[in-house]
């Protein structure tokens, strides 16, 4: 018999295979945090999660092997180095972050992606080939600070549930998820034959989700990132039950300015017919355009121009990331967003009034921008004052934003 007392203050983690050994499963670490929660100060789970498990204080974590094991762990008899240790106190090793100091000859750019990291907003990057479209996308995680321990904890418990390892310890890096264009509605959003696991949205949250040759996804596919976009959450309809994953990502598309490649390209000639140009520009759709802040054409000759010394570092680029991050925290204390490419419409017309404003009359009465458009500016020219120490908008903040938000793919094309 197993004493009450144990079992009641026990909870146990696992899959018990026909062998009598005990297996690993997905999900320890959100499992005993939600035991925490109510109460629960013992848990018992496969031998090999020890050191997930552990991730959890406030918690006893032993690890059984097989069946023999967990019986003696609830008589109060351990298992030789089974029991409890000390929870990992570094965080896991960080692996090899590109440098942006690697881009060369694409000044407007790396500024496009510094104003993209300081705000937290969408980028769309469009050019031809080669232009370096992919990495820059590919360095914008090394732009970002460190998650809170809060946040470490909501992206490591989505990978756990994904089946990814955490006995390195917590992810405290933004995540980074680039799926394929040929990947499946499940793969995006989530899915799977009973439990529904975490797709590429949630595997980006709190980090980067690059969509690489954005047009070649699935209109499908990239129609269902509108709603995790303005909600940060998204959800898994099964039969009988739903399951919601978080999926606050930051969206970096990049995409060529037609179906070859060479539409607007020096010396080259474009082979689209004009057919094939209208049907490569309707596979990213207005709503979803409309949702990115920044959109950003990378020009080849800035590419092979004499300009080609070497740009700054990530770490020199990330300190006035975080610097202007501070400013925003500091400003939005009151409210539950951190970021300006999180505060909705009616928060911003409540900030300051930014000097200007006639910039944004003359571009919506010209039909150069939508009413959300005006609200997509408006939090870039907000970012734009953090990284300029500024505590209102200026004119040239305004003008600035305007630049960053007009230059459009589809005029590209």
């Amino acid at each position: 018999m197993v004493p009450r007392r144990i079992a009641a203050s026990s909870v146990l983690v696992g899959e018990l295979g026909l062998d009598g050994r005990v297996r690993e499963v997905r999900g320890v670490l959100p499992a005993l945090l939600a035991a925490r929660e109510v109460g629960f100060g013992t848990a018992i789970v496969p031998a090999g999660q020890v050191a997930e498990a552990q991730l959890v204080a406030g918690i006893t974590v032993w690890g059984v092997g097989c069946l023999a094991d967990l019986i003696e762990v609830l008589h109060g008899r351990p298992v030789l180095g089974a029991g409890p240790e000390p929870a990992p106190a570094e965080p896991r090793p960080c692996a090899y972050a590109p440098d942006l100091a690697d881009v060369r000859g694409q000044r407007e750019a790396c500024w496009a992606m510094e104003v993209a990291a300081a705000g937290g907003h969408h980028i769309l990057l469009h050019g031809a080939p080669g232009v370096g479209k992919s990495m820059l996308a590919e360095r914008l995680p090394g732009l970002l600070p460190d998650l809170s321990i809060e946040e470490a904890l909501e992206v490591s418990a989505v990978h756990s549930l994904a089946g990814h390892s955490l006995n390195e310890g917590l992810i405290r890096r933004p995540p980074y998820s680039s799926p394929h264009h040929n990947a499946s509605m499940a793969a995006m959003v989530g899915g799977g034959a009973r439990v529904a696991r975490p797709g590429a949205i949630s595997l980006a949250h709190r980090g980067v989700l690059f969509l690489d040759e954005a047009p070649e996804f699935s209109v499908r596919v990239l129609d269902a990132l509108r709603t995790p976009m303005e909600t940060g959450k998204v959800t898994i309809a099964r039969s009988g039950s739903q399951v919601c994953y978080p999926a606050r990502f930051q969206l970096v598309m990049a995409a060529n300015p037609c179906q070859c490649g060479m539409l607007g390209v020096p010396g080259a000639n474009c082979s689209c017919t004009p057919m094939s140009l209208r049907r490569y520009n309707e596979r990213l759709s207005g709503p979803i355009l409309d949702r990115i802040d920044i959109h950003h054409r990378l020009l080849p000759s800035l590419v092979v121009s004499s300009d080609v010394t070497a740009g700054e570092a990530s770490a020199t680029v990330a300190a006035r990331v975080a610097v202007a991050r501070e400013r925003q925290s500091s400003r939005l204390r009151e409210l539950p967003w951190r970021l300006n490419g999180d505060l909705p419409g009616a928060e911003l017309r409540k900030l300051p009034h930014p000097q200007g404003m006639s910039l944004l009359d003359d571009a919506v009465r010209s039909g150069r921008l939508s009413a959300r458009g005006v609200d997509k500016v408006l939090r870039i020219a907000w970012t734009l004052a953090d990284l300029d120490a500024r505590d209102r908008i200026t004119r040239a903040h305004l003008a600035a934003a305007l630049g960053l938000r007009q230059d459009s793919w589809r005029c590209a094309a």
